[in-house]
């Protein structure tokens, strides 16, 4: 039982330090490259990763029928729309504020699930938003002013939230039967991935590109440690309890800040303190909820 807990609480921290670093591994590629080229072969690399230990080393099967358009689907949400979106925004954000916005999901998610399946808007969500939204302000009010970020890159990257709850409530809604995580996450990945590649050929500069290491070891960080190792302790964290999981997601914003200030130097200030607890809060209240329903 004490080996257990210990797993979890490992796993918990390892989740949300890899989760949060993200967006600095992010903000550092794309300093050598543009956006579209810094994502789209991470979605290749760990696509081939996942579906070669789904297909090939476990021998689990391929999709068939609708489900086929599921992962479709769900990989335009998941991947192309969100992080797409989000890898754009990202050239105008700070790493600190990218990995603070991302830590919102849940809240986003609640909201749109009161849409999506058409239940009565809770209370406490329209005040678990509006804290979370607070906060990122607050934490970003300083770095607006300091160049650090610009509010159209702020809303693309907010709005890019918007399309991850979509693709999530989309993943819920879904029959999958016995399709495994490996398969659903492999082809998702490659769908989005693939969706993408037009965007990247079309706007793709020469010159605004330098293969260098620096876009190496961030191509390489964000497809192994992030889109595959963070996901699997994600799923694993679930697996046992998925409100107490949802807890790890409050160390996010406290590792990107920490990050990003360590990596890149982004001042911490008064205000990136009462924007992480207005954040912090507003989780706090949506996964309470949660726990009680």
């Amino acid at each position: 039982m004490e080996n257990r807990r210990i797993q979890l609480i490992a796993a918990g921290i390892i989740f949300a330090f890899l989760w949060a670093s993200a967006a600095a591994a992010t903000k550092l590629g794309l300093r050598a490259v543009q956006p579209f080229v810094l994502f789209v072969p991470r979605f290749f690399l760990a696509a081939a990763i996942m579906l070669i230990l789904a297909h090939v080393v476990l021998k689990k099967r391929l999709p068939r029928g609708r489900e086929w358009k599921q992962v479709a689907v769900y990989g335009l949400f998941n991947v192309s729309l969100y992080l797409g979106i989000y890898v754009v925004g990202m050239k105008q954000v700070s790493a600190g504020l990218g990995a603070l916005a991302t830590a919102t999901n849940p809240v986003f998610i609640s909201l749109m699930s009161s849409f999506w399946l058409r239940r009565p808007l809770q209370p406490v969500t329209l005040v678990s938003l509006a804290l979370c939204m607070a906060g990122i302000g607050v934490a970003a009010w300083p770095l607006l002013a300091e160049s650090y970020a610009t509010p159209l890159g702020l809303g693309l990257v907010l709005f890019s939230m918007i399309t991850y709850s979509i693709g999530s409530l989309y993943f819920t809604a879904c029959k999958w039967g016995d399709l495994h995580i490996f398969t659903i996450n492999g082809w998702q990945t490659l769908f989005g991935g693939i969706f993408l590649f037009p965007l990247m050929i079309g706007w793709y500069e020469p010159a605004a590109n330098h293969f260098n290491m620096l876009w190496l070891l961030s191509m390489l960080w964000l497809a192994g440690p992030v889109s595959i190792v963070a996901v699997l302790l994600w799923l694993f964290l679930l697996k046992d309890n998925p409100v107490k999981a949802s807890f790890w997601l409050f160390l996010c914003p406290v590792f990107g800040f920490a990050i990003s200030a360590a990596l890149m130097g982004e001042p911490l200030s008064w205000w990136t303190f009462a924007g992480v607890m207005l954040v912090v809060a507003g989780l706090y209240l949506v996964q309470r909820t949660r726990g009680k329903s």
